[in-house]
């Protein structure tokens, strides 16, 4: 009997007569080798089969959420750091305590964890995968994961895995690369298995043991960890023997369907998806793929990928693009509806304001190109907000509540983000001195009564709140972009039951201003980014109501008379319906 505990590999004599040890495959769990161990740095195996049993879950699989609300976290970096009396990298345990009532208040439905696989190099944000089977145990052992998976189910919220099958680390002695000292054991041999901008090692999807290993997986993580669903890690890399490497994608059908498609990977997430689904019924997969491939969203006995969303990645592009290359008033309304409304047909997706990758070194949040060093001097509500915080403040909202609107029929954002954490992401490296003080989250900053950050918590709580109440987001659900006025610098869209007013013109505000909507009645203010408690100037009387009129507009039957302050949303429903 191997004690609990018990670090472990295995004896292999490769097909050259060489001897030497590995990590299994399959191993559940692995922690680095200490200090003055032979392997150190390394990873070993460990045998994890505690006395007293291993954890036992309490609490029933929640609900498939109709619309996706995501908060993405990283359970490491969720620490406020050692300056604010936290550790260098944040555990399963403290996350569950002081992280998870936080997303629970805001409004998510559900959690989208990355970093979770066994990667030996921190730096890699948990794409470097070395053990595909094993949780991270820098934050802790298998039983932490599973008990804080249980209170995100008893709070209600789904758990999706940031799985990664599109590519693994090159590490030997604690991988999978060169299992039995041939480089072609899980990957296509030669040029073919290597990736040239990740450094990483390409699956050979054509291999059925292959296959198998990596559909075990799946199945192992939903039934040992009880894991919701999915979002797979650049399945661009997967789809094309390219890679996607210097692709642009806009030259039709061709770039999809060709000699260039691998379509061994493409069965294998067919394989993967039908797999998924019918080992969780209600589980849900994500795909991230920025080429654009028919189908990824449609069920697989259609012919399709079967994944349940993709993520729109344009997206965020666009309001990087924007913010980084021009001013507000230059900002084209038909453009903006253009990106978050143009998605392939009956294709549910995820949109996003920004995720984990606008947040790394070397680039910015939407925050940051808002407001830049502003965001250290400027945010103190014992003094008047100046001009860039102000601004700042106002386009932070209207653009996620947009994003939510327009997007499509879910909603991610990167953990901190939603009250402008002021820090890009820097993990420990050797570039910046192995330094771990802006791998964190300052989360005092969206509690300090006296700071602005609040107002944008405190928005992002009620957009959530807006989307619960109404549930406007959900497929099928009603959506019609009446006015897109490059001039006065408005968009007005009608969402579900609710009408939205979307005035993003830096100076101009307008009394009377006629929207067009679908039906007559009365019409009362739900949300108003102008409010006091989300750092605006209550303009409106939030008591107002609108009464239609005889005539319509913007090719709507009827109309009503709205006073439109510039940069921000209103959102009006028709009293007496939800």
């Amino acid at each position: 009997v191997i004690p609990h505990n018990t670090r472990y590999k295995i004896a292999i004599t490769t097909c050259s007569g060489e001897e030497t040890t590995r990590i299994p495959a399959w191993a559940d769990y692995c922690v680095q080798a200490p200090k003055g161990a032979p392997t150190h740095p390394a990873y070993d195996s460990v045998f994890w089969n505690p006395p007293e049993g291993k954890f036992e879950f309490k609490h029933e699989l929640p609900v498939t959420p109709k619309s996706l609300r995501i908060y993405e976290a990283h359970v490491g970096m969720s620490s406020p750091g050692q300056l604010l009396g936290g550790p260098d990298i944040h555990t399963y345990d403290l996350f569950r305590t002081d992280v998870l009532p936080r997303i629970k208040k805001l409004g998510y439905n559900a959690i989208q964890f990355m970093a979770i696989q066994e990667h030996p190099y921190y730096a890699s944000f948990g794409y470097h995968v070395a053990n595909l089977f094993a949780p991270s145990s820098r934050s802790g052992n298998p039983d932490d994961l599973k008990r804080m998976i249980d209170e995100c189910h008893a709070m209600g919220i789904s758990v999706l895995l940031d799985v990664v099958h599109s590519h693994a680390a090159t590490n030997v002695i604690d991988g999978i690369n060169e299992f039995d000292g041939t480089g072609s054991h899980y990957f296509h041999d030669g040029p073919a298995g290597h990736h040239a901008q990740w450094d990483s090692r390409i699956y050979n999807y054509g291999q059925w043991e292959v296959i198998r290993f990596l559909l075990s997986n799946c199945r192992w993580w939903i039934e040992e960890f009880k894991f919701d669903g999915f979002r797979f890690d650049g399945i661009t890399s997967m789809l094309y023997k390219h890679h996607g490497i210097g692709k642009c994608f806009v030259n039709g059908y061709g770039d999809y369907f060709g000699m260039e498609t691998d379509m061994d990977a493409c069965i294998y997430l067919m394989l993967a998806n039908d797999l998924i689904h019918s080992v969780r019924p209600g589980a849900l997969t994500i795909a991230e793929d920025v080429s654009g491939m028919p189908t990824l969203g449609r069920p697989v006995h259609e012919g399709g990928f079967g994944f349940d969303y993709r993520l729109a990645m344009a997206a965020p592009d666009m309001w990087i693009k924007l913010l980084k290359e021009s001013t507000d008033d230059q900002w084209e309304m038909g453009n903006i509806v253009h990106v978050l409304t143009n998605r392939r047909y009956k294709e549910k997706v995820i949109c996003y304001t920004e995720s984990h990758d606008q947040a790394l070194v070397g680039d910015k949040t939407v925050a940051f190109w808002l407001m830049d060093k502003e965001m250290y001097t400027g945010m103190s509500l014992l003094t008047p907000a100046n001009m860039i915080v102000d601004r700042g403040i106002a386009l932070h909202k209207i653009i996620r509540m947009v994003t939510m609107a327009l997007g499509g029929e879910g909603y991610l954002t990167f953990m901190g983000n939603e009250f402008g954490h002021p820090e890009w992401i820097d993990f420990p490296r050797v570039g910046n001195g192995w330094d771990y003080s802006h791998a964190r989250r300052q989360w005092n900053l969206a509690d300090m009564t006296h700071l602005r950050y609040i107002h944008l918590n405190n928005f992002d709580a009620a957009m959530h709140g807006l989307e619960e109440a109404f549930s406007f987001m959900h497929e099928g659900s009603h959506e019609y972009v009446s006015l897109k006025n490059e001039g006065d610098k408005l968009i007005v869209a009608e969402k579900g039951p609710l009408l939205f007013i979307f005035n993003f013109h830096p100076s101009n505000s307008y009394q009377g201003y006629k929207v067009g909507c679908g039906r007559p009645g009365k019409y009362k203010i739900v949300l108003d980014s102008d409010w006091a408690e989300f750092g605006g100037h209550e303009r409106n009387d939030r008591h107002s109501v609108f009464f239609t009129g005889d005539s319509g507009a913007d090719g709507r039957p009827h109309s009503l008379q709205v006073y439109s302050c510039s940069r921000t949303v209103l959102v009006l429903r028709k009293v007496g319906e939800q």
